[in-house]
């Protein structure tokens, strides 16, 4: 409001009131003897006097009339620091020894944006009392990053009604809406899930950034990260400082990281202490961390420090240890499978019936080996002398061989070291089975020796 015209302020200025101490800024009038000739025209015209200034004083004296300024002393800029109000203003409680905490790109080094974490900021309740605090001492501060400020899950889904002193808050400090960070915490069992999400949306269409925190331990379904889109999602303190040394949590941080880049969100991890945990964070691929161990308790952005020291994750010594290649699970074909009481005349059906075929696995009523025929040595006894008439119309099994039996799990160079225990059988198919010993296929050793050649070629490269 101009303080001598009564005219309407403009709405894209900053209203703030100055101490009555402070240095008039209107400058102030004096009458001046005149210099020269007088003017043609004592007074001035009536459009000159109608376009004038509000603080204009027009003089004349007997000879003519002259107008001229002395200017005032300077202003001094407002600082909200020397002038914070004395009490709360009306509608916004006074924050109370507000928080800063940075939050630090651990690549750069630099903050990128600032918590603040004022009274009334963990209340839970349906109001805003906490948010608009934290802007309010964001403002006295002049913080001019980004902002990261907490919100009930109750007020994003009461509506635009409940929300109408966080966007008056916005107005008086000139704030933008996608400078905001909003991270709605709280237990959302209670509110309805088609109001937070339509809140969400709401918020989202203003221009703020969506947050949620305390993911990791909260109450929070992990369809509804999904279905809201988050820009951020702040990982629980709790679980930073006890994923490093738990590694259930530790596998449960990860699916998080994981979850979070499937839904395009950023990671945040609060309340880093130590070394070790910052090294857990950087394990888990998280880039945005905050905490005592980047910055101090006391940080504020009127220091102007907006760099912090991030100490330098400490090289693993890589293990020297051979590689033993893939699983045979990745090399397995299927197998060919008869029953243990087949006789020979049926295997000699089977193996004429594809040449492909290099093995046939007796199996019983459970699909576990009892016994591997391998297709040239069979075909070799059936071709001899009197082979069709002395084992034809018998059992296969009496022809068979003790099955080379291999895990899934089982590396390339452990399968080789199973296939050389018999030299007369170095060549043999290897039966690989499950958990319960059951046939899922074979495995060639021609496939493991080309595997194991690429293993001898891959340091060369």
């Amino acid at each position: 409001m101009d303080g001598k015209s009564g005219g309407p302020a403009s709405h894209n200025s900053i209203v703030s009131l100055p101490s009555p101490s402070a240095a008039p800024l209107a400058a102030t009038s004096q009458i001046a003897p005149a210099s020269g000739p007088a003017p043609a025209t004592p007074f001035p015209p009536d459009s000159a006097r109608e376009h004038a200034p509000a603080d204009t004083v027009w003089e004349h004296g007997p000879a003519t009339m002259v107008r001229r300024y002395t200017p005032a002393a300077a202003a001094q800029p407002y600082d909200q620091r020397a002038y914070a109000p004395a009490g709360p203003a009306p509608g916004f409680p006074g924050p109370a020894a507000p928080f800063f905490l940075p939050v630090v790109d651990l690549d750069t080094g630099g903050a990128v944006a600032i918590e603040v974490i004022a009274e009334g900021a963990s209340s839970g309740g349906p109001g805003v009392a906490g948010t608009v605090n934290g802007l309010l001492a964001a403002a006295r501060e002049e913080a001019l990053l980004p902002l990261v400020l907490p919100i009930s899950a109750a007020a994003v889904a009461g509506g635009t009604a409940g929300l109408a002193a966080l966007h008056e808050a916005m107005r008086m400090c000139n704030r933008r809406p996608r400078e905001v960070i909003l991270v709605i915490e709280g237990d959302p069992a209670p509110v309805e899930r088609t109001a937070l999400l339509s809140g969400i949306d709401g918020l989202r269409a203003v221009g703020y950034l969506i947050a949620f925190g305390g993911v990791g331990t909260a109450a929070l379904p992990l369809d509804l990260l999904a279905d809201a889109s988050p820009y951020v999602i702040a990982l629980s303190p709790d679980l930073v400082a006890r994923g490093p040394r738990d590694p259930r949590r530790s596998a449960l941080a990860e699916s998080l990281v994981r979850l979070a880049r499937g839904v395009g969100a950023h990671v945040l991890a609060p309340g880093v202490r130590d070394e070790t945990e910052l090294a857990a964070v950087r394990g888990w691929g998280i880039r945005l961390a905050q905490g005592p161990l980047l910055a101090p308790s006391d940080w504020r952005p009127s220091h102007g420090y907006n760099r912090v020291h991030v100490p330098l994750p400490v090289p693993e010594a890589a293990a020297v240890t051979a590689s033993l290649g893939p699983r045979v699970q990745e090399l397995l074909l299927p197998a060919v499978t008869l029953p243990a009481g087949s006789t020979a005349e049926e295997v000699v059906a089977v193996l004429s019936a594809e040449p492909s075929i290099t093995s046939v696995i007796l199996v019983d009523e459970y699909q576990r080996p009892q016994g591997s025929i391998d297709r040239s040595r069979f075909l070799l006894f059936m071709a001899g002398a009197y082979g069709h008439a002395l084992h034809a119309k018998k059992s296969a099994g009496r022809l068979a061989d003790t099955a080379k039996i291999v895990a899934k799990t089982t590396p390339v160079i452990a399968a080789m070291q199973v296939a050389g225990r018999d030299n007369a059988r170095v060549y043999d198919d290897l039966v690989v089975v499950d958990e319960v010993g059951r046939c899922m296929g074979v495995v060639r050793v021609g496939d493991l020796l080309r595997h194991a050649a690429d293993l001898q070629a891959q340091p060369a490269r």
